[in-house]
C-alpha cells in the first residue's frame, strides 16, 4: 500500500507541477500548486514525517497560497496580457536546463541504502533545532524574499492606479 501512496502521490505531484509551469491562468497555476504541495505533504507523511506534513499543509498549501492569490487577484491581470512571449530557441534552452535539473537531482545510490531514520525524524524538536541553527540563512532569507515579492506587487498595483 505504501509504495502504491507514494506513486500516486508522485505522478500526481509531477503532473500538477508541469502544469504550475504550462498553464497560462495564473489562477489556474496557483490552484496546481496547491495540489502538488499537498501531494509533496503525502509523501512527507510516508517518510514519517507528520509535523513536516501538517506545516506543509498549513503554510504552503494554506498561507503561502493565499497571499499569492491575494497578489494576483491584486494585480488584475487581463487576457490580453497573458500572450505567449519568447522564441523558440528560448524554449529550448528552457528545456534543456530542465532536464539537466532533473538529471542533477537524481540521487546516484539507491533508496535501500539510506537505512532508516533515526527516531527523531520528523519530531518537532528536531525541526526546530535544525531550522533555528543549521538552515537559519536560508530560513531568514526565504522571509525576506516573501517580502520583497509583496512589497513589489503592492508597487506594481500602485503604478497602474495612479
Amino acid at each position: 500500500m505504501e509504495t502504491f501512496l507514494f506513486w500516486l502521490f508522485a505522478l500526481i505531484g509531477v503532473g500538477c507541477g508541469a502544469m504550475v509551469v504550462v498553464h497560462r491562468n495564473p489562477m489556474h497555476s496557483a490552484i496546481y500548486l496547491v495540489v502538488t504541495m499537498l501531494c509533496l505533504a503525502g509523501l512527507y507523511a510516508l517518510l514519517h514525517g507528520a509535523f513536516v506534513a501538517v506545516i506543509q499543509v498549513l503554510v504552503y498549501a494554506g498561507a503561502v497560497m493565499v497571499l499569492m492569490l491575494f497578489v494576483i487577484m491584486m494585480l488584475n491581470l487581463r487576457p490580453e496580457t497573458l500572450q505567449y512571449e519568447g522564441s523558440p530557441l528560448t524554449w529550448c534552452i528552457a528545456a534543456l536546463i530542465g532536464v539537466l535539473m532533473v538529471v542533477a537531482i537524481i540521487p546516484p545510490f539507491p533508496r535501500a541504502l539510506l537505512g532508516v531514520p533515526p527516531a527523531s525524524f520528523g519530531s518537532i524538536e528536531e525541526v526546530g533545532t535544525k531550522l533555528f541553527t543549521v538552515y537559519i540563512l536560508p530560513f531568514e532569507l526565504t522571509s525576506v524574499l516573501l517580502l520583497i515579492a509583496i512589497i513589489g506587487a503592492v508597487i506594481l498595483t500602485k503604478r497602474r492606479t495612479l
